[in-house]
Parts: C-alpha cells; structure tokens; sequence
C-alpha cells in the first residue's frame, strides 16, 4: 500500500479536489467510491479492517486507518495530515455512524481541510440520540410509534401492560450498541425476551417501542441532500422490500417508489433539526390507520443509497459538487421504477427482485470487488 505521501500525490494529480470516503468495507462504501469515482474524481478511500470490500474497488485510493470506535483521536491526526498533504478543500463522506461522529468531533481540528455533508457537532450529536429524533418528530406535528423511554426493567415491563406485545426494545445510542450486539434492537414476544433485551440496551438509554404492523415492504425511506440553507437538491423516495434479518435489519432489496407524504414529513422534519447534508429518513405505513411513522434518522451515507444513483439522484456527487460551489440543478427520483438488491450474501437464500434492478456489488466497469465478494459467499456456502 502507498505511503501517506504517495497516496496524496496521486490524489491530487489530477485537475479537481479529491473526495474521501471513510468506511468502505460494504457496499455503501463501495457505491460512494463508484458515484465519485466515475465522475473522473480520485477518491481517498479509507477503512481499518484488513481486507474492505472498497479497497479493491479500480476507483479507490486505499488508506489504512485506525478504528473510528477504538480510537478517534488516532483518526484525526491521520486525516489532518491526509488533509495538509492533500492541500486542497477536499469533501469527506461517512457510511457509518462511528465514522461519522468521528469526523464531527473533530472538524474544529481538521477546519477547511475538508468539506463536510452534514450539519455541525452540537447539530449532530443531538440528532445521534433516538429518543431526540422522537420527541422532535412530535414537536413537529409527525406520527411516532407509542414509545416509552424506561429507567428500569420494572417501568419497561409496566410498560407492556399499555403498549401490549411484542414490542420494540433499542437504545436510543446506538452506535456503541451495533458494534456490541451487531444488531439494531430486539423483538420481544415475551417477557423473558424483554428482560434480556432490557439487561442488553440498559447502558444505552433504551427505548420501549409498540411494533407498528406491517411486513419489510412497509418501511419507507426519504434520501435527501439539503444544501447549508436548507434547500433540497436532491431527493430519493423508496421502500424497502426485504431486510437482513427480517424484522429489525438493514435493507436487501429495495426499490424507488414515490411517496409524496413520506417526501413532506422527511424535509419537514430535517429542516425542523437543522440536518443538512446528506441523510436518510425512515418511516412504517402503520397498517392499521396508514399513517406513516418515524422509525429514525441517518445522517449520512445509508446503506442502499446506490439505488437513488441509478435513479439519476447521485447523493456523493451531488453533494461534492455543493460543497465545491458547483452549480447544480434539483433532482429527484420521482416517476422513477427501478429495483437495487444484495443478490448475493453469504449463508443466506440469493434474493432476485423483478428487473429493472441494480445489483449492490456486480459492476462491469468495477470486477475486482465482485470476485471478492463472490469468493466470500462461496466460502459462506462451503461453511454450511
């Protein structure tokens, strides 16, 4: 792998500012390299593990890097000397929260060196807590799920007696609970699940939700970039059709589909948060009355954001471009009818929606990444 100074020389050889992506070792990762890449842009791609699915990727810039979780501040002394050496304003995305907080803790630090799609620290880490997202979704007029925030496994269980169950339990910081438990929360049918669920998200201030009905299918998802006045400049609106694990995952198949009351509520929202940049916003059509309810914010670089690329909304060029002070029209996803999916996934069924589709890894322009992931299931398949 190149040297600090290498890698930078390389990155800037070129006419434009750089980008950096933090986090490629999945496919939201991989799909931001593409988007920029493609554009004839050198992208810096950076990642701790040993072996990230980006890294092979023809449009990236391999950087070794400390964990984000482990150690930020090793991170933010590795970005402002990436930063120096670049020596030009370069736009630097995450795909993941831990990343993400890690760069906004450290922007006083780190200041022109980079442009940065998404709102300020004390914005941000606000916006991390689930429980603030809820209460300022009710501030602004929105449909939540009921939810109860208890401070004990008795107030939790007394909590059932109004919400019923199954029931819903999060925490309301997650980040620091994903890389723990690597999940996003737990169902519980009973009220031994809940104590177990309760002991898990206890130190992560959790959250007692009702389980809106509804299958995967009703998840619906806002992507947006809302530039540093507020003004959308590009807008998704999709659904996910299937989620690893079913339930309570991250999206599988998904598709773009318009929704106007998912649009209004999503912006009404991040405008009454003051989340600008680059974000997704997720409800459940309540099958009971259709009303649409938050289920959370990301603000960031989610995982099928490929998908709004296919659809002629390229959230990571889009908001390199606004960062830049290129001038850019609107753009959105509307009468759009197009399918994106994680065809292939070790120790899982192959998962093939209806065409036109956009698969999450395969690229004719880009064939490394797929080879690796391909042997990754084959191995999956040989374990099983």
């Amino acid at each position: 792998m190149a040297t600090l100074r290498e890698l930078a020389t390389r990155a800037t050889a070129g006419p434009h500012s750089p980008a950096v992506v933090v986090d490629v070792g999945w496919v939201n990762g991989l799909a931001a390299l593409r988007s920029l890449g493609r554009a004839g842009l050198s992208v810096v791609a950076l990642d701790h593990r040993h072996s990230p699915l980006g890294f092979r990727s023809r449009y990236a810039l391999p950087l070794a890097c400390p964990e984000p979780s482990v150690d930020d501040e090793a991170l933010g002394e590795l970005l402002r000397d990436l930063g120096d050496l670049l020596g030009r304003p370069a736009p630097i995305f995450a795909t993941h929260d831990d990343g993400l907080n890690a760069i906004a803790r450290h922007r006083g630090q780190l200041g022109d060196r980079f442009r940065y799609p998404f709102p300020d620290w004390d914005v941000l880490s606000r916006l991390q807590s689930k429980r603030y997202q809820l209460e300022r979704a009710v501030a602004a007029g929105m449909d939540i799920p009921r939810s109860v925030y208890p401070s004990s496994a008795g107030e939790a269980h007394a909590a059932t007696k109004d919400l019923g169950l199954p029931v819903v339990v999060k925490p309301s910081d997650p980040v620091e609970f994903k890389r723990l438990h690597r999940r996003q929360g737990f169902r519980c049918d009973t009220a031994a699940e809940l104590d177990s669920a309760y002991a898990a998200t206890e130190p992560f201030s959790p959250i007692v939700q009702e389980l809106v009905p509804g299958g995967d299918d009703a998840l619906y998802t806002l992507g947006s970039y809302l530039d540093a006045g507020g003004r959308a400049l590009g807008i998704f609106s999709g659904r996910k059709l299937r989620q690893t694990p079913p339930g309570i995952g991250t999206c599988r198949v998904g598709e773009a589909v318009w929704v106007d009351e998912v649009v209004d509520a999503g912006l009404r929202l991040l405008r009454a948060v003051g989340c600008v940049g680059v974000s997704q916003v997720e409800f459940k059509r309540d099958q009971r009355d259709g009303c649409f309810k938050l289920m959370e914010i990301n603000a960031r670089l989610w995982q099928w954001h490929g998908l709004a690329a296919a659809c002629g909304v390229d959230f990571p060029l889009i908001a390199y471009r606004d960062l830049l002070g290129i001038a850019q029209e609107p753009v959105s996803t509307s009468g759009v009818d197009k399918r994106w999916a994680i065809t292939f996934l070790a120790g899982e069924t192959p998962a093939v929606p209806r065409p036109p589709f956009v698969d999450a890894v395969f690229a004719h322009d880009d064939l490394e990444p797929v080879l690796a992931h391909a042997a990754r299931v084959v191995k999956g398949l040989l374990r099983r």
